[in-house]
């Protein structure tokens, strides 16, 4: 398997890797949500990954940059969205893109990562409830038991509870 940066010329083959992955219903604004993510220039940058494996895209992740109000220092991403061609799940594509992107951010020296998904599963990345409890999203979840953070390093934080602010992509109440 390979992981690498995405390309211009990788977008046809995310939205087919969502499209795959997710129920019809949601596939269509999740694979939108990593095509916009993809193309948007953002300061500091997204991450956008893919994993290659027999030739073709399986996967794909994007960490993009949030802001913390009252606390310029911190250094925050969100990991969102996530998904792997369906016929490659339970093969360690998600969970190699996912360290993959955390490895990363610790050699950029981020200080949290933010995610809205299921604990079972990003739990054994290190996120958790408690970690994200003090960060207040954009929106109100729909999921709130969902809502982890991943610290990596001490987070130079002004007052918390502290809101988060996200990239305009992730500016969608449906996505929260």
């Amino acid at each position: 398997m390979n992981i690498r940066l995405t390309t211009d010329q990788d977008r046809d083959d995310i939205r087919r890797v969502y499209d795959s992955a997710f129920p019809a219903a949601e596939s269509g604004i999740v694979g939108t949500l990593a095509v916009k993510l993809d193309v948007g220039k953002t300061t500091p940058p997204t991450i956008s990954l893919v994993a290659e494996r027999d030739g073709r895209v399986s996967g794909h992740v994007a960490f993009s940059p949030v802001s913390i109000v009252g606390s310029e220092r911190c250094r925050a991403y969100i990991l969102a969205p996530l998904a792997v061609q369906r016929d490659q799940q339970k093969c360690g594509i998600g969970s190699a893109l996912v360290e993959d992107g955390v490895q990363r951010l610790v050699e950029q020296g981020v200080h949290l990562v933010f995610v809205y998904g299921d604990p079972e599963y990003y739990g054994r990345f290190g996120f958790n409830a408690e970690s994200a409890r003090n960060y207040t999203t954009p929106y109100e979840l729909h999921y709130p038991f969902g809502w982890q953070a991943c610290v990596l390093g001490t987070c130079p934080t002004a007052e918390l509870p502290a809101v988060i602010t996200c990239v305009a992509a992730l500016n969608d109440p449906d996505l929260w």
